[in-house]
């Protein structure tokens, strides 16, 4: 009775988090660029919207939490495909790698690609097209490192380069990351996470889209090119704050203090301080049986998100998600299978994430111990 009241006393104390604090900066809304770096394409994290960057572990650390890479235990290679507001045809292809490199730290890259579909080509004299299409390339490069200084503390950074480009206009830039976790209580199961996200360079458009003709004034009939100015954009860059803590449902009738639980179920509470839109706050759970089935669902808030004609977002706040995961051997690597929905307003269809992991263990590593 006594651990059930410190565990619920914690959870209470996670959860009061002020509402107050959901103000956002509202003369800064909507002047950020590159706003695909604020998507996370992996369908575990999704199917809490991000909520978990407390305890995110591994390659999936790499989009929510960097801190959380130190937690690979041997190496984790993963692809991800997302349909992003099904029926639009925005596509989403991701994938990377992770490893530990000893007592030195752990190393992990990830490549994420959006695709729009084909865009039909107008002007000034075709308005309605014919004239071809084409399609726009959104590109995001990361390269992360992280390490546990402590059996507590676990910290990271990460660059990431940062592409948008159609045929004759783009954008480059970087942009940079920080993150730490601490973790700690009897079985590890109290975890709180910092993050500081996209903090890098201004990015700017340039290209022939820009080109116009001029006519020179001293020389009729004859013209010269000139370019349109274009002005720069920002980062989108946010503060993270999560904490979480894990209730083991079977503890108090395992045979022996050495034997693992079979039963987790995570609590979370998560608050981001956005500097370009509203910020979130957002509570989740989610469940797991022996590590190798896990379901989740969460609800993310943020101003004005109940009323459809005034809300800065298309989501309705509610997020789920599923994984199966076991070893591909009695002795061999796990795989992983995840899967995550976020229901939109109309006329979209919501997000679907999809996503594959194989994670290769120390040899004395056991399956429950891949999330531990």
């Amino acid at each position: 009775m006594k651990n059930l009241c410190t565990k619920t006393a914690i959870v209470a104390c996670l959860t009061a988090m002020p509402f107050t604090l959901l103000a956002g900066n509202k003369d800064r809304t909507g002047q950020a660029g590159a706003s695909e770096l604020l998507i996370n394409p992996w369908a575990q994290s999704t199917g809490l919207f991000g909520l978990n960057s407390s305890y995110v572990k591994g390659l999936e650390a790499m989009k929510s939490n960097i801190g959380g890479l130190a937690r690979v235990h041997n190496f984790e290679a993963g692809l991800s495909y997302g349909m992003y507001l099904k029926g639009s045809d925005v596509n989403i292809i991701n994938g990377g790698i992770a490893f530990k490199a000893g007592n030195f730290g752990s190393f992990g890259f990830n490549i994420m690609s959006m695709g729009f579909g084909d865009i039909v080509i107008t002007n000034e004299n075709n308005p309605e097209g014919g004239i071809g299409s084409y399609r726009p390339q959104f590109l995001n490069i990361t390269a992360g490192y992280a390490r546990t200084f402590s059996n507590n503390v676990h910290a990271g950074i990460a660059a990431t380069f940062v592409s948008e480009q159609t045929p004759n206009a783009k954008a480059t830039g970087a942009a940079f990351d920080a993150g730490v976790q601490y973790v700690t209580g009897k079985r590890d199961n109290l975890s709180i996470g910092v993050a500081l996200r996209n903090v890098g360079t201004s990015m700017r458009f340039s290209g022939g889209a820009f080109a116009y003709s001029v006519e020179m004034l001293d020389a009729p009939g004859q013209s010269n090119t000139a370019m349109r100015p274009t002005e720069k954009f920002e980062m989108p860059t946010y503060l993270n704050f999560g904490a979480s803590y894990d209730f083991y449902l079977d503890e108090n009738r395992l045979p022996s203090e050495n034997a693992k639980p079979q039963h987790r179920a995570t609590a979370m509470v998560n608050f981001t301080s956005n500097s370009f839109n509203n910020d979130y706050l957002g509570a989740g759970v989610e469940y797991a049986f022996r590590e190798q089935f896990m379901v989740r669902a969460a609800y993310r808030h943020e101003k004005g998100i109940g009323n459809a004609e005034t809300s800065n977002t298309f989501y309705t706040g509610i997020s789920a998600g599923v994984t199966l995961q076991q070893r591909i051997t009695k002795t061999g690597p796990l795989l992983a299978f995840d899967y995550s929905f976020r229901p939109t307003r109309q006329p979209a269809n919501g997000v679907h994430m999809f996503s594959l992991r194989l994670m290769i263990p120390s040899k004395t590593q056991e399956v429950s111990d891949i999330n531990e």
